[in-house]
């Protein structure tokens, strides 16, 4: 950073402060299983999303940031803890807490600070559909929170029109619970529910809040677009015929190059669905996210109708993207981008609006709020302050991106050109390299081509040295 660069961004930094009349408050709005391309602002002209479209509109909107870890328990623990999955051994469905001590994650380390601190829903891992039906606070950390709030939902069982379109190819199954696609055309209204009720609560605590002593830290959970896909009919209605919904381009031939430890533990093949089916699985999905935008709707119209709207961080992303059927696939887990990229959109007091392009992570979250707000920034967290990013989004943070799916005992490495690929530590399981800039849809595999077998040994020596250098990092001490 130049001297020049230094003061102007310090200067930023003072005016965020002059503005506020007390310390920035942080409001974190994240969904479940949500891929960037399901939004209206990043360019789905079919599924519509005025709300999160209009915060994009007055934030940054990143459109190549990056989950830690392709599916729910992972990912929440990592950008929660501050610490890649490798660092923890966290790989599955609990909290972080006894692999980090007494270091404190995110939220507790702005309760430590005078904040208040209140989770509404699901943040840390919650099983959906099972944990929203129970009521329950699944692998939640009861230390970072002043308050916490759970948000029970009747899921798949819900009053209305559904129907199991996986593993049920002659129509005789019933709708069921479980990870299992299922889309529910529901009867009554938002507030029957989860995220009708987390909206609700969230405005509640706005308004609670917003003239309270203290700054506060809201963290609001929806659990859609989740399946089961259930949202109330209004919202599923213009997504309908489901014929005529348009699937992604199927390739013949697009497994061949794909190692066996790469295809998706969900594809149109195991999960027995034919192209009406999967042309239904799109349409529920979109209907999800309609529920979902209009939700975050009314947490952005009680923030805005607040004294806080001019001193308030808002930040909308997901715990990890998910297929609609490129490749075949479905679902989370896979490290293919439509799985492993997140939708991220951060909006400071004081910024311009803009779109940056610039490589960013989950794992940058807890810096960068900490930083935005004045407190210190553990040296220890393994993510990056992208502040610089948004003062110009032209900057610069990360050359590389590190993502993993325990579940394919698999690694990402993600630069601004090269997305590569390796299942297990050795390699013996495959690699994949793709060309981001002359195939983002990813239908060449690269790895085995003798012109780009430099670029595949810089990439294995790089992950190599990446999971030595987390190993290293001893949380026990």
């Amino acid at each position: 950073m130049t001297r020049l660069t230094g003061l102007l961004f310090v200067l930023f930094l003072s005016s965020l402060c002059q503005a506020a009349d007390k310390p920035l408050n942080v409001l974190f709005i994240i969904s479940d299983d949500l891929t960037p391309t399901a939004l209206s602002c990043y360019g789905n002209d079919v599924s519509k999303t005025p709300h999160i479209d209009r915060l994009a509109a007055q934030g940054t909107r990143f459109t190549h940031a990056y989950c830690n870890a392709t599916y729910c328990g992972p990912s929440r623990a990592s950008f929660l803890s501050g610490y890649y999955p490798h660092a923890t051994g966290v790989f599955g469905y609990v909290s972080p807490r006894p692999q980090i001590g007494d270091r404190a994650m995110w939220p507790q380390h702005f309760k430590n600070n005078g904040y208040y601190t209140a989770r509404v829903s699901k943040i840390f891992h919650m099983g959906v559909p099972g944990g929203i039906e129970s009521g329950g606070d699944g692998a939640d950390d009861p230390i970072c929170w002043v308050e916490r709030f759970n948000s029970p939902g009747p899921e798949w069982k819900a009053p209305g029109d559904g129907e199991t379109l996986e593993g049920n190819p002659d129509g005789k199954k019933p709708v069921v619970g479980g990870n299992t696609f299922v889309v529910v055309e529901a009867d009554g209204d938002d507030q029957v529910h989860s995220d009708g009720k987390t909206a609700a609560k969230a405005v509640e605590l706005i308004e609670q809040h917003a003239k309270a002593d203290k700054p506060f830290f809201l963290a609001v959970g929806f659990v859609r677009p989740h399946v089961p896909f259930v949202a109330p009919r209004k919202y599923v209605e213009p997504y309908k015929p489901y014929a005529d919904r348009q699937l992604p381009e199927k390739v013949p031939g697009d497994w061949d190059d794909i190692p066996k430890m790469g295809i998706n533990y969900k594809t149109s093949k195991n999960m027995k669905m034919d192209v009406r089916r999967q042309k239904k699985a799109v349409g529920g999905y979109y209907g999800a996210v309609a529920f979902l935008d209009a939700q975050v709707g009314k947490v952005l119209d009680a923030l805005e109708a607040s004294d806080q709207a001019d001193n308030t961080i808002v930040i909308f992303t997901s715990d990890h993207g998910f297929h609609l059927g490129q490749h075949d696939f479905w679902a989370k887990v896979s490290l293919h981008e439509e799985s492993a990229s997140v939708p991220l959109i951060i909006k400071v007091p004081g910024q311009k609006p803009a779109v940056c392009d610039s490589l960013t992570q989950l794992l940058d979250l807890y810096p960068t709020t900490a930083a935005l707000c004045g407190l210190e920034v553990p040296a220890r967290l393994q993510g990056k302050d992208i502040t610089p990013l948004l003062k110009d989004p032209k900057a610069s943070v990360h050359e590389e991106i590190l993502n993993v799916s325990p579940m394919q005992k698999g690694f990402l490495l993600r630069t601004d050109r090269w997305a590569f690929i390796q299942y297990k530590e050795d390699g013996t399981g495959g690699v994949e390299l793709f060309d981001m800039e002359n195939d983002p849809q990813q239908y060449t595999n690269l790895a085995s081509d003798p012109k780009y077998e430099d670029v595949v040994k810089e990439f294995q020596q790089k992950l190599a040295a990446k999971l030595a250098e987390l190993r290293a990092n001893d949380l026990s001490q």
